[in-house]
């Protein structure tokens, strides 16, 4: 019997100001420096799509009255400093940053240039924004709270299979960030009296042998931890596929998962996420002859 398809999505936004230590010159064609960790063709391409997507709603025409510089780190998260630096040198208006971790890379190589994230995590925790109150420095966009989520996927995973017992954990050995979320997990594990299995990769070679070792302590399910390095995102159609070669049940914190077969996703709408960074870029640009008439 062909499995059934699950999909819970709920949107986690926290939106933050900024201040800006420039305003735009009358003519000038706003740059943003498009920034990711991944490439073109690994990252998924409808997050790129709906930002695009999300200008040309405000009336930006990409090439003409807007341009965008990409900068791909194929998967090389230490590459992300450096093309930060690179895209700072170039002098572009705004910084679009997908994640938390890119935001850093990029407030690290200005303090002046607006950086706006399509989907971060705590920007408190992440040491971005001096509060939620007062955010101050050059950050802004939008948020994904997601770590209150992760004992929520437990939850879920007990609820499709009553007699849960040993649940393996897939996270990114590369970033310390998912701290909140592990003690979610590790908190409604205890509360459902489920046993976990910490998986930690930090290469792709590595999802074989962690899946392996998941089979082989008789997990009867897997739950993926959302993260900022881009590991697990880039290489979602492989953790796909080896859940089912393994016949593990995994719920996944990102629809993305779906998209590449995927059999559960509790998560915010990030498509929509990337669309509505656009609005926080035209509010930066303030060009109101840009945007279309107000409906």
């Amino acid at each position: 019997m062909k499995a059934k398809i699950l999909v819970y999505a709920l949107p986690v936004l926290i939106l933050t100001t900024i201040h800006l230590a420039d305003t735009q010159q009358p003519g000038k064609v706003p740059r943003i420096g498009y920034l990711s960790s991944g490439s073109p063709s690994a990252t998924t391409p409808e997050f790129r799509e709906a930002f695009r997507q999300g200008l040309r709603d405000l009336g930006y025409v990409e090439g003409k009255s807007i341009l965008i510089e990409y900068r791909w780190a194929e998967g090389k998260f230490d590459r992300v400093t450096e093309l930060a630096a690179e895209l700072v040198r170039l002098k572009v208006d705004i910084i679009l940053a997908p994640n938390s971790g890119i935001a850093r890379a990029a407030k690290k190589a200005t303090s002046t240039i607006p950086i706006v994230m399509a989907n971060g995590g705590d920007p408190f925790g992440d040491g971005l924004v001096a509060s939620l109150a007062r955010p101050g420095g050059n950050v802004t966009g939008l948020t994904n709270l997601s770590s209150d989520l992760a004992g929520k996927r437990l939850e879920l995973l007990k609820e499709i299979l009553p007699r849960l017992d040993r649940v393996a954990v897939l996270r990114s050995g590369l970033e310390s960030t998912q701290s909140a979320q592990l003690k979610e997990i590790q908190a409604a594990a205890s509360l459902f009296q489920v046993h976990l299995q910490i998986l930690e990769v930090r290469v792709a070679d590595d999802f074989e042998r962690a899946f392996e070792a998941a089979t082989k302590a008789h997990a009867d399910a897997l739950t993926v931890v959302s993260g900022s390095s881009g590991l697990l995102l880039r290489n979602r159609k492989e953790i796909v596929e080896l859940a089912v070669k393994h016949r593990l049940p995994t719920i996944y914190p990102q629809i993305a998962y779906m998209n590449a077969g995927g059999l559960i996703s509790y998560a915010a709408n990030e498509v929509d996420m990337y669309r509505r960074a656009a609005i926080y870029v035209d509010k930066i640009i303030e060009r109101p002859e840009a945007r279309r008439p107000s409906r």
